[in-house]
């Protein structure tokens, strides 16, 4: 298709359904790709260069992008669900409004990579490295998210019921109209984070030393000393 996108070098409503396109992107000339309304559904994309590459409303769904030099990319909308980013290197790409879920990234470099507004129900980051990964406005129930470090940040509109956080690093996090209800936070280190902001749900008395060098509000402290029938007032 030609439109002045296309005439400026981007490639746009393309279908590569289903394609092994491990050799037609494994090298790069340097020229960032920019791909539009483009279907890579069940596409072989493994050990691919496509670094920089902006993707515009494009469709991975199933799509394996395992090992992928994604540095730097950027995903504006569209969707990616049950996707295989494991081992793919993906610091520094932003994913905006993309559907992620039931994605897997294990082992994958997430340094610095952001996620805005992204559904990511179900996605597993087991065994991902980096540090710095952001997370904002995203759904990531029953993600798996054990052992990553989102240290320091502010974390703001997550969405993490049932998510596994097992041996995070939530050190000094702030949490914002976000929710924890039924989250796996055991090993994690929640020393001077303050979840005064997010939704803890029923926390069962035998839980609440996983809380411990956290801030938490009267209403939440309440709750759960309420279990030995103690009444906070005020």
């Amino acid at each position: 298709m030609t439109d002045d996108s296309a005439a400026a070098g981007a490639t746009v409503d393309t279908d590569f359904t289903g394609q092994d396109l491990s050799e037609v992107f494994a090298t790069s000339d340097g020229a960032a790709r920019v791909f539009r309304r483009c279907d890579f559904t069940d596409a072989g994309l493994s050990r691919t260069d496509l670094r920089g590459a902006t993707f515009e409303a494009c469709t991975f769904d199933g799509a394996t992008l395992t090992r992928a030099e994604l540095d730097g990319s950027v995903w504006k909308g569209g969707s990616a669900a049950k996707a295989n980013f494991s081992g793919a290197d993906v610091s520094d790409a932003v994913f905006d409004g993309v559907d992620l879920a039931n994605t897997t990234w294990r082992g994958a470099m997430i340094a610095d990579a952001s996620f805005t507004g992204c559904r990511l129900v179900g996605a597993r980051f087991d065994e991902a490295r980096g540090l710095g990964p952001k997370f904002r406005r995203c759904n990531l129930m029953l993600a798996s998210l054990a052992g990553i470090s989102l240290r320091g940040q502010e974390l703001d509109g997550l969405r993490m019921d049932d998510a596994v956080l097992a041996g995070a690093d939530l050190r000094d996090t702030v949490w914002r109209d976000s929710r924890l209800r039924g989250a796996l936070l055991r090993a994690a280190d929640l020393h001077g984070a303050d979840v005064r902001g997010a939704d803890l749900g029923d926390v069962l008395l035998e839980e609440a030393h996983l809380f411990a060098g956290a801030v938490i509000s009267a209403e939440q402290a309440a709750a759960i000393l309420g279990q030995l029938g103690i009444v906070v007032d005020g």
